[in-house]
């Protein structure tokens, strides 16, 4: 499968931004789908994600203002991202899994990455 993250770009603090994440050459809803960001000097971490019976998992650093969601008709998955801070500024990935080995949270598992698509917020 081949992802293709988008709808990043330059807002404001408490703005909001929705991110797509478009598969092509698979079907979105037999994958683990997962969310990523690595910021400025920082190493890349977890976001959220959305597994084959589309449970969703949020990081607590972002629940309760990210929402992850899947729309199976356009292959594809969303990141809605609500009250956006300065501190999540950082270039954000999407990722895929058939099989989920670690926790869910780990990088490890996805073996289908996405270009990225940066998001920059201003304060």
């Amino acid at each position: 499968v081949q992802l293709q993250a988008s709808g990043g770009g330059l807002v404001g603090a408490g703005d909001s931004l929705r991110l797509s994440c478009a598969a092509s050459g698979g079907t979105v809803s037999r994958y683990a789908v997962a969310w990523f960001r690595q910021g400025p000097g920082q190493e890349r971490s977890y976001v959220a994600s959305i597994n084959w019976n589309n449970m969703p998992y949020v990081a607590e650093s972002v629940k309760g203002r990210f929402t992850i969601s899947r729309d199976n008709a356009k292959n594809t998955v969303y990141l809605q991202m609500n009250n956006l801070k300065p501190e999540d500024t950082a270039v954000y990935y999407c990722a895929a899994a058939r099989v989920l080995t670690y926790d869910i949270y780990s990088g490890r598992n996805y073996n289908y990455w996405g270009p990225g698509t940066l998001v920059t917020v201003s304060s």
